[in-house]
């Protein structure tokens, strides 16, 4: 049973045999080093860098839903990515746009 799923992914059109296979697989390694920068401090995170990570994974994960053979694996890393780039930005505005408010109303109670 297990031998003939195996067979059946290796001989899949999108399976290790292709490079449908390896480029999503190497593809994970954006999506790790962006869950690594999670603890990155929000002034080295870069706007331009993590619009093009989210869009990049919106685009790829749709695209990988409309081709023959639907290719699982570049649609989940495509997902990470988008994932992991809108939590980025979602970081970066936070800090950018709202932590002035705070200081703001923390230095008129202070005062």
């Amino acid at each position: 049973m297990a031998s003939s799923k195996l067979q059946a992914l290796w001989n899949h059109p999108a399976g290790p045999k292709t490079i449908h296979f390896w480029a999503p697989t190497f593809k994970w390694g954006i999506s790790i080093a962006n869950v690594a920068d999670f603890a990155k401090p929000t002034e080295k995170i870069s706007y331009p860098q993590q619009v093009v990570i989210t869009c990049t994974g919106i685009i790829w994960s749709r695209y990988s839903t409309v081709i023959t053979p639907k290719n699982w694996n570049l649609f989940s890393v495509s997902l990470a990515m988008a994932g992991t780039g809108l939590y980025q930005l979602s970081r970066k505005i936070r800090e950018d746009c709202f932590s002035d408010e705070k200081e703001v109303a923390a230095a008129s109670v202070e005062g």
